[in-house]
């Protein structure tokens, strides 16, 4: 059985727009099986009685975090606007990304639109910006927006924020290989050697 990794990750998630960019491309060096993951940070967030984002929570925390996103994506070449919003609504890009993760484009899906957040502050949460979104990587958007948010599939987002939960999941990103957690985005290639170690064992 080929190793697997789940990428746990919330399109609101500074640190996650960064690891969403890389993590496909070091799975598919390391040839382990990448699986998506989209939940949402708010419900997580009030288990520890938190009602917003700790960045906006804790100021110098916040100040910290902004400016090694300026690093961070300077380094790797990544676009970067700060959002004017923040943390942005993604529930309806969280449920389109619940509903493609299987597809061969769903990796493009969640960069680009992470890019749209954190790239060009794009609201990610309204449906013609997802649907432009969707129809720039050659699919259907208004079909895969009107089959994402159908009764069915509005529950997976919800199943998966819980599943995050039982999983001891607190913040994003995080990566999950055969229970053991690796969170935030300079855990990723610890996350895939794992992986790789797990396939050997």
């Amino acid at each position: 059985m080929p190793a697997q990794l789940e990428f746990w990750f919330d399109f609101a998630s500074p640190y996650s727009y960064v690891a969403a960019m890389r993590i496909e491309e070091l799975c598919q060096i390391a040839e382990v099986r990448l699986i998506w993951r989209p939940f949402l940070l708010g419900p997580i967030f009030q288990l520890q009685g938190w009602d917003d984002s700790p960045f906006n929570l804790n100021e110098r925390r916040g100040a910290y975090m902004w400016r090694d996103l300026e690093r961070l994506t300077s380094k790797l070449g990544l676009p970067w606007r700060r959002p004017t919003q923040f943390p942005r609504a993604s529930t309806l890009a969280a449920r389109v990304g619940c509903a493609v993760a299987a597809q061969p484009w769903a990796g493009a899906f969640v960069r680009a639109t992470f890019v749209a957040n954190f790239g060009s502050d794009r609201a990610i949460g309204d449906a013609a910006e997802l649907a432009e979104i969707i129809d720039s990587l050659g699919q259907p958007g208004q079909t895969t927006l009107s089959f994402a948010q159908a009764p069915r599939q509005r529950g997976l987002l919800r199943a998966q924020t819980e599943r995050a939960a039982s999983l001891g999941i607190f913040g994003a990103p995080n990566c999950v290989v055969g229970g053991e957690l690796f969170w935030g985005e300079e855990a990723l290639e610890d996350a895939v050697a794992w992986a790789q170690r797990s396939r050997a064992d």
